[in-house]
């Protein structure tokens, strides 16, 4: 299902009984993200919440904001238009796993398949409802002196509890140490100045001032590696921030893809509709047609770097100032009833969970042709994403699990998990309790844990150094042969079928 607007999206969760209103207004500063918390941590993440009047340093903004719209699994499923996330894991899987039909009805599932897979290639077109309203700024000559400082975590005094946004955008100050104003949902579009291939990412961005904002692309990602190359030549970087339109798009700037593999392609598979792309006003890239807000720009490589931060991070913990790129805003169109969408981060559970989850689930397949051991993965929400993975798999060999261990680090974004657990086929990874509990009855510390070093979350605060992390794999499967263990294996404590069933009959 295809959505031709955040507020579309917003509407069909309304019809589903998945959304609250708010018509009181409500402050972007901290006081969204106190009722956005509350929410996302009620049982089976809450619901979404529309603000229909926010305020900005208390004048009330003419855009709502949509927040929690994709807490949960049900609105998850929503925003890939799917029954379920399940669905389309196995709809991918049938894919990747495609072979010469071998009846008539196979011939027409996978003619179906097919038919729905041209809608993945997007399109271009001259305009559409994302330039409605424009707005242009003139490019400031290019800053060689000293950024202002960052706030300071220790002074309040270097806090603004009022600071600017873009135009009259709510973009939320969430959380109270925060340097400033920060977009939490922002689709961010580069280019390889080499290979012209285009990459849709996930950045968080800080607002300095009413045209100027931060760009948190971290040392892995694939923006900043775009962004090298431009610093290289010292070329302008033209960058492109787009918000709204169908919820599939900052999906899909999240998800794990390959390298050089197009997201806008994922989110016109998600969406069973061909994506319009129209070019933005002020550079060459391309942006969705029906996004709600867009902001145009650049990155100066002449420019010094300037401190980002504080901000109140996935981590539970506030990410502390640090040097990136400065983004200057050329022009900012939108919709004329534009739904400002954001999130926010922090202690888990949060909306990011279900979004992290949901990503694991699609690319199922991917991890199971590459390991078919693989039964399950799950990162627990208490994990934060990459602190620690559970993994079950079906074990037919000695040291196995430290196989899978090894190639898991090795897969794209896999590579930042500290810690991670291998347990037999039968463990329920998704029940934390289960696999702590196993955990803790089949290893023994010296024997089944292994440690390692590698990269590491730039926003992981417990590293002595920023991007280089220790890791530790532990192997929770039963013991075999050649694996150092040379007693026998007892079983696991279960009660009689045949009792179950007495005791069943006798409660009914």
């Amino acid at each position: 299902m295809a959505y031709s607007s955040y507020r579309d999206f917003v509407e069909t969760l309304e019809r589903h009984g998945e959304l609250k209103r708010i018509s009181s207004p409500v402050a972007t500063e901290l006081e969204i993200t106190e009722l956005a918390d509350r929410e996302m941590k009620s049982p089976g993440g809450g619901k979404a919440l529309l603000i229909e009047k926010p305020t900005i340093n208390g004048v009330v903004s003419p855009f709502p904001v949509a927040i929690n719209t994709m807490g949960s699994w049900k609105r998850m499923a929503l925003a890939i238009g799917a029954e379920s996330v399940e669905a389309v894991a196995e709809e991918l899987g049938m894919l990747m796993k495609a072979k010469p039909p071998t009846s008539i009805k196979e011939a027409l599932k996978l003619f179906s398949t097919a038919i729905e897979l041209r809608h993945a290639k997007p399109r271009k077109v001259k305009t559409g409802p994302c330039k409605e309203i424009i707005h242009r700024f003139d490019a400031p000559a290019s800053h060689t002196g000293e950024w202002p400082a960052a706030p300071d975590v220790a002074d309040l005094s270097t806090i603004n509890t009022q600071p600017p946004t873009l135009l009259d955008i709510p973009i939320l100050r969430c959380w109270p140490l925060d340097g400033g104003r920060f977009v939490t949902l922002p689709c961010v579009v580069t280019r390889d100045p080499d290979t012209g291939e285009r990459n849709l990412g996930m950045y968080r961005v800080q607002v300095y001032d009413g045209q100027t904002t931060g760009m948190h692309w971290q040392l892995q990602k694939v923006a900043a590696r775009h962004g090298r190359r431009y610093y290289e030549t010292g070329q302008r970087m033209p960058v492109t921030i787009f918000l709204g339109g169908d919820p599939a798009f900052p999906f899909a700037a999240t998800a794990p893809l390959p390298d050089g593999l197009d997201e806008f392609l994922l989110a016109g598979y998600l969406r069973r509709k061909s994506i319009d792309l129209v070019k933005c006003e002020t550079n060459d890239l391309e942006v969705p047609a029906d996004a709600d807000f867009v902001i145009e720009g650049y990155i100066d490589p002449t420019e010094p770097l300037r401190m980002e931060g504080p901000f109140g991070d996935h981590t539970g913990y506030y990410t502390l100032p640090e040097p990136y790129p400065v983004f200057h805003v050329t022009a900012i169109t939108h919709r004329k009833d534009a739904v400002y969408p954001a999130t926010i981060v922090g202690i888990p559970p949060m909306e990011d969970f279900y979004m992290g989850a949901a990503s694991v689930k699609l690319f199922m397949p991917i991890f199971k042709m590459n390991f078919p051991e693989i039964v399950d993965i799950a990162l627990p929400a208490e994990g934060v994403f990459h602190n620690a993975v559970f993994v079950s798999i079906k074990k037919t060999y000695p040291m196995q699990a430290y196989k899978v261990m090894h190639g898991l680090w090795g897969m794209g974004q896999m590579m930042f998990t500290k810690y991670l657990v291998v347990v037999d086929h039968d463990v329920d990874v998704h029940n934390t309790s289960e696999v702590l509990f196993h955990l803790c009855a089949n290893t023994d510390p010296q024997r089944d844990s292994m440690l390692t070093r590698g990269p590491a979350d730039v926003l992981d605060h417990a590293t002595s150094e920023i991007g280089i992390g220790g890791k530790m794999g532990i192997d929770a499967t039963r013991k075999m042969a050649g694996e150092g263990f040379k007693r026998g294996w007892p079983p696991l404590i279960k009660m009689d079928p045949a009792v179950k069933a007495a005791v069943d009959r006798l409660k009914g």
